[in-house]
């Protein structure tokens, strides 16, 4: 297996192959605000006005940490070489062995609001990322089709203390996962790393760009986020908003059947 690159390089140019390429090669892709909405075919300035969703996300509801730092939403799509269709409303449930701190429980979040779930851009996002994903799996989504959830997250420092991932450094049990930052305010911290699953090479860099990128193999590698802590005492504003996209083939992941 090629190993991780000892320093993160971010990709500036709307180039496909190449982010095919880091992908297959280091297990990650680090994209531009420029290579993101090139390779998607979004506009930044509508992507912003996106994030106005993020203002009504309502908290997790699921915090084992007793902690109020999270809010976020979440949504289903399928995608076929021809469609993306959003499916109906459904729990998101991963294995204790994928998420040893809420995995095993199913988690019903509120579903993601009109505005965002049927937005053209917000759909171009998650198709156009769906085909990079494939080209680099080298299937065809009309034979594998992905199954895809959608997070959009505000992490802030209601607390003092936000975090990301509070289940530490893992992998979602999926087959890639695209994070993008969306914004972030008056804060410090929340640094992303990238680990190879088979040994202890990894990166660490900081998405500090809206609409920059971070596209993850998640068969080779771990991720995490460290906590954010307010720049300033005031911390009533200070937040870091991602919006997290999982693709899988085979379906979603569900409870076992018994």
């Amino acid at each position: 297996m090629p190993h991780l690159l000892p320093q993160p390089l971010l990709l500036d140019q709307p180039d496909r192959s190449q982010a095919v390429a880091r992908l297959n090669r280091h297990g990650y892709a680090l994209l531009s605000t420029a290579a993101l909405t090139g390779l998607t075919g979004t506009d930044r300035e509508a992507l912003n006005a996106l994030h106005a969703a993020w203002n009504t996300l309502p908290p997790d509801p699921h915090l084992k940490d007793g902690g109020r730092y999270r809010y976020r939403r979440h949504g289903s799509y399928i995608q076929t070489a021809h469609d993306l269709t959003h499916v109906p409303h459904r729990a998101h449930w991963q294995p204790t062995t994928y998420n040893a701190l809420h995995g095993g429980m199913l988690r019903w979040f509120e579903p993601l609001e009109t505005a965002l779930s049927a937005s053209p851009d917000f759909l171009a996002l998650i198709g156009r990322l769906g085909e990079v994903f494939a080209a680099a799996k080298g299937e065809d989504l009309d034979h594998s089709p992905w199954f895809i959830e959608v997070h959009p997250f505000r992490i802030d420092t209601t607390d003092g203390v936000g975090r990301p991932t509070p289940e530490g450094a893992h992998r979602d049990g999926v087959d890639y996962v695209a994070v993008l930052l969306a914004g972030r305010q008056g804060i410090r911290g929340g640094e992303s790393r990238v680990f190879d699953a088979e040994g202890p090479l990894g990166v660490r860099f900081t998405l500090t760009e809206p609409w920059s990128a971070l596209l993850i193999d998640d068969q080779r590698v771990i991720h995490e986020s460290t906590p954010i802590q307010p720049e300033a005492l005031n911390t009533s504003t200070s937040h870091r908003d991602t919006l997290v996209i999982t693709y899988r083939q085979h379906g979603f992941q569900d409870p076992p059947r018994v």
